[in-house]
């Protein structure tokens, strides 16, 4: 679209793919970010030397992004060596284990021998539920926006009535899985779902049982760790002209006429623009870390709507005597006792535990164990960054006890010194007025997901973009928002373009009718 200049905020993975595909239609792009590099929450850490991703480390929807580089001239294989998971994670209760397989069949005899025939029956329910809901709502949902109850309805049709209707939205998804998997064990594998989005499978719907079935479809593993995917993107961007700013902060977003102009950089330097898309968390933006003039835009998120945070240590380990995946979870004991805690603003007693042993795949494990390997571990904590934080005996408590929790399935687990653990305070000073909320508002309760800020705000010309917004939290819904804000912005100065006056071609000039003439008209 040319003659339109367009400044993205923000270089994670909503920005990045907004501004990529706004190049590709012919808009002057510059993406600023405060950061030294791309990627945002999807960034690696250098520790040592090596660099470990501390960001998301499960890359799943590929077609997503194999769509934004095809809508871009590209080819994503060209940009990423990826190849699919056979294992896509291991579960560990104590001494008792489970893998989940990207063959599904290979997944339902693992349960059956892991929890008897029943439990292998029920997956296969559990199964087809989740692949129903994910097919009802990928389309007129997670790739639309302005959604609402009654939109969603008329776009899914009458063909979809049906499965309109049993969405599940006022079903926990803890209750829902009780219904399939009589083994706590297994409710809490699929439980565990609800914390992709930051979420307690206690208070989320059961709807957000599609999110097995994204994992299920496949897990890719890229080369070279998952911030490659952010450097691809960016090579994407600047291959159409996008111009990158890094190290430069947005201190304000100008309005002039009710709409958009540009922004100011910290350093005072104004950047003028006919639209803005912000990827920085929304409650940014009514906390009014971008001014006055563009508060109203979205609203402030209350603590209690906020999605979880996490303790997060990245680093190298010596690890022995559990065979490590590269996804591994490792279970509580007590896992509504882990939420209720987390819920009241406090760090579990006895915490799940994830490790992403990132060295790590099939052919590894057949190669041998390394003397040390690259690891990043999450444990769930409220969002309290912006607040009193965590104490260091608090801190300590916790590693203690994560430590605790995979020595009891049998993993020795030596973090170096240099090891790097972010708290939920570090993960406000990365996102701001967030608390370290990870996800943006959590996915409690069935209005939830309406709830979340969509592309447009109510200021004209300002657009939102990133995991806080619609669709949803993780890799993919944060690039499908890039998308669906890109295509907003598009459709918005299309319409500004047919509605504004044009002369006409071959036509008589006229003057301007004087006073006396409209009178004349008027009595006429």
């Amino acid at each position: 679209m040319s003659g339109e200049r367009v400044v993205v905020i923000g270089a994670g993975v909503g920005g990045l793919v907004s501004a990529a595909l706004l190049a590709a239609r012919g808009c002057d792009v510059t993406l600023i970010e405060a950061a030294a590099g791309p990627g945002g929450k999807l960034r690696s850490i250098l520790v040592d030397g090596d660099a470990i991703d501390g960001g998301p480390t499960v890359f799943t929807m590929r077609d997503v992004f194999a769509d934004i580089f095809a809508a871009c001239g590209a080819d994503l294989d060209d940009h990423l060596q990826m190849r699919s998971a056979t294992i896509l994670a291991r579960h560990a209760w104590g001494q008792d284990r489970l893998d989940l397989f990207a063959d599904p069949a290979a997944s339902e005899a693992a349960i059956g021998d892991f929890a008897g025939a029943s439990a292998a029956h029920g997956y296969r329910a559990f199964r087809a539920e989740a692949a129903r809901i994910f097919n009802a709502l990928d389309r007129p949902f997670l790739r639309r926006t302005n959604t609402d109850p009654i939109t969603l309805g008329w776009r899914m049709g009458l063909r979809g009535f049906a499965d309109y209707c049993t969405l599940r939205p006022y079903t926990s998804l803890w209750r829902a899985l009780g219904g399939y998997f009589p083994d706590p064990r297994l409710q809490q594998l699929f439980g565990r779902y609800a914390t992709y989005c930051g979420s307690s499978p206690f208070d989320c719907p059961a709807t957000l049982m599609l999110i097995a079935h994204v994992e299920a479809s496949g897990v890719w593993l890229i080369e070279g760790g998952m911030h490659r995917l952010a450097i691809a993107l960016e090579d994407l961007g600047r291959s159409l002209g996008v111009t990158f700013r890094y190290g430069a902060a947005v201190r304000e977003v100008l309005v002039e006429r009710g709409r958009t102009s540009g922004v100011v950089l910290q350093n005072g330097e104004r950047i003028g623009a006919t639209s803005v898309i912000c990827n920085a968390d929304p409650a940014a933006i009514g906390a009014g870390r971008f001014g006055s003039a563009v508060q109203r835009a979205t609203s402030r998120i209350p603590q209690r709507r906020r999605s979880l945070g996490a303790m997060v240590w990245t680093g190298r380990a010596k690890t022995t005597g559990f065979p490590l995946q590269r996804h591994n979870v490792f279970f509580s004991q007590d896992y509504a006792a882990e939420f209720t805690a987390l819920a009241k603003g406090r760090l579990a007693d006895s915490p799940s535990v994830y490790l992403c042993a990132q060295d790590r795949d099939a052919a590894h494990q057949a190669a041998g164990q390394p003397d040390s390997e690259r690891v990043q571990i999450i444990v769930n904590a409220p969002p309290i960054g912006d607040g009193r934080g965590f104490t260091s005996a608090e801190i300590e408590t916790c590693t203690r006890q994560m430590l605790d929790r995979v020595s009891q399935a049998g993993l020795l687990l030596d973090l170096a010194p240099s090891t790097v653990l972010t708290t939920p305070a570090g993960f406000e000073s990365l996102c701001p007025s967030t608390g370290g909320a990870l996800y943006g508002p959590a996915s409690h309760g069935w209005a939830a997901s309406f709830r979340r800020q969509g592309s447009r705000t109510r200021i004209p010309g300002l657009y939102c973009a990133g995991g806080s917004t619609h669709p949803g939290a993780g890799v993919p819904m944060a690039a499908l928002s890039g998308r669906l804000a890109a295509d907003c912005l598009l459709q918005d100065r299309a319409s500004m373009s047919r509605s504004r006056p044009v002369a006409m071609p071959g036509g008589t000039s006229t003057r301007p009718a004087t006073p006396k003439d409209q009178m004349a008209a008027s009595t006429g």
